[in-house]
């Protein structure tokens, strides 16, 4: 996941061309860990539109898909922008996103409408209890985003995308079956085998297949301070016990570079918990005997 840059930068670099340099490099870095997708995060509003197209020419020179985890900065309120955006705006403007920019996605791309909605327009619905609400909208996005995806002639994956307690709250079998038979979770824990178990639970709760749409280490209020070898030894516990999951169809690290969590250092040198992605990545793409 290239969030820290191709995201909290966009407003800062939107107008630097030296900049290609950097996104080039941090994709490449990502590319040789084996991974299928990188995350771009960068906000689907037009005026970001130039800046979203840079990551992805970099991402398609390294032959990978994409998994779009953009927003629109008015549903949070990101770079000045007012936090005015209400459910039937977002719907529509994710619509016309799709429906003007079709040459930025490919067949066997991802694409997130909205992450972690709740974090924005209508609210969280663990706390102002519009539980049905909250479903229906996720349910009309999934929908709406299929829709053009089709207009446009791309076999591009709409998938939901949520913090684990929200998930927990709204993900019913109904729901769940209603976008893909697959919930994504964002989802933080101390202890990697938590982290297994709560997969689990939700799984079966919901009769779906799971993804990890964010997890990493260390988050300082949870993890506390971890050496590099720390933070590679979680990693590699974690997925350890997640890849015999067989509900857990895919995992998005968070995040590449910048940020507590980074498996790079601002050098693009891997540390150690890269290499460890670096194994899974590649063992678990291997063709089932």
């Amino acid at each position: 996941d290239t969030m820290k840059y191709s995201r909290d930068l966009a407003g800062e670099k939107l107008n630097d061309p030296t900049f290609n340099g950097t996104i080039e490099a941090q994709v490449k870095a990502i590319s040789q860990t084996g991974v299928t997708h990188v995350a771009i995060a960068t906000p689907y509003d037009e005026k970001f539109i130039p800046y979203l197209a840079r990551w992805v020419k970099a991402a398609r020179k390294y032959n990978l898909k994409i998994w779009f985890r953009g927003n629109f900065a008015g549903w949070e309120g990101w770079f000045g922008y007012k936090k005015d955006l209400n459910r039937e705006g977002h719907f529509a403007l994710m619509r016309a996103f799709i429906n003007q920019n079709g040459g930025l996605f490919e067949n066997g791309d991802l694409f997130t409408p909205c992450p972690e909605c709740e974090n924005g327009g209508a609210g969280d619905p663990r706390r102002n209890g519009d539980i049905d609400g909250f479903r229906q909208f996720m349910i009309s996005e999934f929908q709406g985003a299929n829709v053009e995806f089709r207009t446009v002639g791309k076999n591009v994956r709409t998938v939901s995308s949520m913090n684990f307690d929200v998930a927990n709250l709204v993900m019913d079998e109904q729901t769940a079956n209603s976008v893909g038979d697959l919930v994504v979770i964002d989802h933080y824990v101390k202890d990697p085998q938590k982290l297994a178990d709560d997969i689990r639970t939700l799984s079966q709760k919901a009769q779906s297949k799971i993804m990890l749409g964010e997890f990493g280490v260390p988050i300082p209020d949870i993890h506390g301070k971890l050496t590099e070898e720390q933070q590679a030894q979680w990693v590699d516990e974690s997925l350890n016990i997640i890849q015999s999951q067989e509900e857990v169809i895919g995992i998005n690290y968070w995040v590449s570079h910048g940020g507590s969590t980074a498996i790079f250092n601002s050098d693009l040198s891997p540390k150690p918990a890269a290499k460890i992605l670096e194994k899974y990545y590649k063992l678990l793409s291997l063709p089932n005997p």
